[in-house]
Parts: structure tokens; C-alpha cells; sequence
């Protein structure tokens, strides 16, 4: 794509990444195929080369419009484009960039503006998030159902161990998941416990930045990725004794992001060293639990990429699996969920249009309610149509969405690994670990 970039952007760090973009993009459409928006809506527009021509309009300096703005807003940077792109276009990247530009150009009406503010300083202050979330599940019974709908119901975290070991692991504990999900971390740390880590948290870590970011906000953004890297960088450092294996992701949605610290502080000479360090060491919990495969098959009583090994994890030994977008499309990480699933017992199935978003998208399930739904209960009627007894899923977006719709139990894959390895041990039987080469 032949571009001419107005003088505003030209020759900004922006605006060559901006333009790189654009000219390995050769207008085949193949995005459109895979677009949830598109397939939604029917408009070339609210697709990835429609977007994508709007922000090489604004870019070369056409006039920006609310209409522009409206396009960009609906889309779940669900990045299925890029799976789908035969050139390696990346459509998330221009996005951003293309929707910051277009943030400072257009003003929003009162409502959307106040609304945006709500959400970017809530909700990545775990404080505030968790006490209001705490005051909206005692009201529940007297909200709206729309409204009840978004509100999960409260649970409570089960034990956090306290046994110390030589290898450790970091993990991000978030800002929202620890009150919406608490059971996440701590099943997490369990089942890591059991094999001979000891997962650890960074007091001083919280928002891993993608709120801000994809709120465009990213001056924010940045901010919160540097209060992360001085929180973890004692456990990272040259002191190989004290150093952390890696730093593990429990929400696809951080870990896409945290993965991407290195580019977006690059600029910054006071932590673009310490930011490919945190990026290059950050692992999705999928990609750190195969090591652990046949240790915990061993364990639960399955067999290794084989048949189900009979009722595991309190009866469930069928479930449907729902791999977010930030799994699948941002990292690029496939079949490491089911294959571990099925190596400990588990009968896990995909469904039909697997690769498709399920709506929640971060904020987007709040700003764009009409479409979110829609994307939910098609996602729904597919997981539902598999006949399994319980969804699992690697990111607490995609989570909470989906219980909001079903009576099915959803739930993150590791709560079941952590239930099917308590069921699946004999009390007194001995317990070995295992340590094998680090992540």
C-alpha cells in the first residue's frame, strides 16, 4: 500500500511504525473472512481493511470524524486479522496508533468522556475496583438484570501455600481478577506447590497497562508498565540465587501485554533494557505447565494424550474449552491448554468457530454493549452445543463474560487441574517432585 504521511506524523517513531504497517498491507481481504465486526455488521468499515484505510486517511491528514472514531471504537482488537493476514500485517499496532490520533482530534460527547474516565481510574486501582465490585454483589437481588449480569457472584480464594522452595516463579496478581476471580492465583500457586515451586507476587505490581492503553490513554499506560518493572526487577536481576524462573501470566490479557513491554518502552532509555528483560522472561501459565505434563498425569491417574482417565476435578470430566484472543491471536499460543487437559483425563473439546471472540475484549463488553452480547451468546450457543459439563478459559475477561450467560460453570483451566489434582492423589500418598529444566 503506497502511503504519504502528513508532516504531523511523518518521521515519528509513530509514524514509521505506522507506515511499515501500511505498506506490508495488499488489500487481499482475507481479514475480512475472520473479522467478528464485519461478519456482525456487514460494513467494510467496521472490518480491518476498512479500518485500516481510515487510519491511512487520518494519517495522511484527511479530516477525522466522529464517524472514523465510531469504526475504530468497534473493534475488540481481537487480532484474529492477524492470524488469518498471509503479509504479517500488524493491524493491532496501527490501531493503536491510529486510535490515539484520532482520541486527540475528536472530542467525545460529555457521557463518553465521563464514562472513560470511570473506567480508566477504577478499575486498574485494585482498591477501588474490589469495594465497589464487593458493594454491587450485596445489591445484587435489587439491580436490573442487565446489570446483575455484570456483577459475578462472590467467591472466595482458597489457601494460598506456604511451603518455600528453591525455584521460584512470579506472578502478576492483576486488578480485577483477585476480586472477581480470587480462586485463579491461589489455585494457581497451589498446583505449582504441589510440583516444587513456589509462586511468588510482587507487592508493588498491579495493572499490567492494558486498560489505559486500550482506553487511549497511554501516557498512563506506560506508567503502569514502569511501576511493574521497578516492582519485579529485585527478583529478576543479575543475582542468579535470588532470580525468578519466569514471570507467569494467569490472564491471557496481562500476559499479551507484559509480552509487549520491550516495543512500547523502547523509547524510554531509563527502562527499555529492563523492559525486554520483563517481556522476555514473562510466560502465559500455558507455557509454563507442559513441563509438568506427565508428572501431573502421573498424579491425577490420566494418560499422556490419551483417553479420558474416568471422572476427575469433583465429577467434571468433560469440558469445553474457549481460548481467548489474547491467547490464541496476541501470543500466538495454541493447543497447550488441551493438550494438557487431555494428558491429566480430561475429555476437552473445542468448538465450532474456536478462533472467534467472545465479546469481552476488556472494556469493550461495557462501551459496546449491543455487540458484545451478540458475540456472547453466539460464542455460548457453540460451547453449549459440545455437551460438556463445564467451560474452561485462560483469561478472567473471557470468564466472567461468559458466566454472565450461562448456568454451565466457567472457570479458569487451571482451578481444574488444582481440583483434579487434589481429587486424583490418594491423602497418603507420597508425593514426589519433580524438577525438571526451567521454563
Amino acid at each position: 500500500m503506497q502511503t504519504n504521511l502528513a508532516d504531523f506524523i511523518k518521521h515519528t517513531r509513530d509514524g514509521d511504525e505506522a507506515e511499515a504497517i501500511l505498506r506490508a498491507c495488499v488489500h487481499c481481504g482475507f481479514c475480512t473472512a475472520t473479522c467478528p465486526t464485519y461478519q456482525l455488521l456487514g460494513d467494510e468499515l467496521d472490518g480491518p481493511r476498512g479500518r485500516i484505510y481510515l487510519i491511512k486517511q487520518v494519517l495522511e491528514g484527511a479530516p477525522v470524524t466522529a464517524k472514523t472514531q465510531t469504526h475504530l471504537d468497534r473493534c475488540l482488537t481481537c487480532r484474529n486479522c492477524e492470524t488469518t493476514c498471509p503479509s504479517g500485517v500488524r493491524y493491532g499496532r496501527l490501531l493503536d496508533i491510529g486510535r490515539k490520533v484520532v482520541e486527540a482530534r475528536v472530542e467525545r460527547p460529555l457521557a463518553e468522556r465521563l464514562q472513560r474516565l470511570m473506567l480508566k481510574e477504577a478499575l486498574p486501582r485494585r482498591w477501588i475496583f474490589t469495594s465497589a465490585l464487593r458493594a454491587g454483589q450485596l445489591l445484587r437481588p435489587l439491580l436490573s438484570k442487565p446489570m446483575q449480569d455484570k456483577i459475578p457472584r462472590f467467591q472466595l480464594a482458597g489457601r494460598r501455600p506456604a511451603r518455600r522452595h528453591a525455584r521460584k516463579m512470579l506472578v502478576l496478581e492483576g486488578c480485577a481478577q483477585p476480586a472477581m476471580s480470587p480462586n485463579i492465583n491461589a489455585a494457581t500457586a497451589r498446583v505449582l506447590d504441589a510440583l516444587g515451586v513456589q509462586l511468588i507476587a510482587a507487592p508493588k505490581a498491579g495493572c499490567c497497562g492494558a486498560l489505559r492503553h486500550h482506553l487511549n490513554d497511554q501516557a498512563a499506560a506506560l506508567d503502569d508498565m514502569r511501576r511493574n518493572i521497578d516492582a519485579w526487577w529485585p527478583h529478576v536481576g543479575t543475582d542468579s540465587a535470588h532470580a525468578v524462573e519466569a514471570i507467569v501470566m494467569t490472564a491471557s490479557g496481562c500476559g499479551v501485554t507484559v509480552k509487549d513491554y520491550g516495543h512500547l518502552l523502547a523509547h524510554d532509555p531509563a527502562y527499555a533494557d529492563k523492559a525486554q528483560r520483563i517481556a522476555a522472561l514473562t510466560r502465559d501459565l500455558s507455557e509454563v505447565m507442559p513441563q509438568f505434563e506427565e508428572e501431573l498425569a502421573r498424579r491425577i491417574g490420566g494418560n499422556i494424550g490419551g483417553a479420558a482417565a474416568g471422572k476427575i476435578g469433583g465429577g467434571l470430566a468433560a469440558v469445553a474449552y474457549h481460548p481467548p484472543c489474547t491467547l490464541q491471536h496476541g501470543q500466538q499460543i495454541r493447543g497447550k491448554v488441551e493438550s494438557l487437559l487431555r494428558a491429566v483425563g480430561v475429555d476437552v473439546a473445542l468448538c465450532a468457530d474456536s478462533h472467534l471472540c467472545c465479546g469481552s475484549a476488556g472494556t469493550y463488553s461495557i462501551l459496546q454493549p449491543a455487540l458484545s452480547l451478540q458475540l456472547r451468546n453466539d460464542k455460548l450457543a457453540k460451547l453449549e452445543a459440545c455437551g460438556a459439563q463445564a467451560i474452561v478459559s485462560a483469561n478472567i475477561g473471557c470468564i466472567s463474560h461468559l458466566q454472565s450467560g450461562t448456568e454451565t460453570p466457567v472457570m479458569h483451566w487451571i482451578e481444574l487441574i488444582d481440583r483434579a489434582l487434589k481429587d486424583g492423589v490418594p491423602k497418603n500418598a507420597a508425593r514426589k517432585t519433580v524438577s525438571p529444566s526451567p521454563a
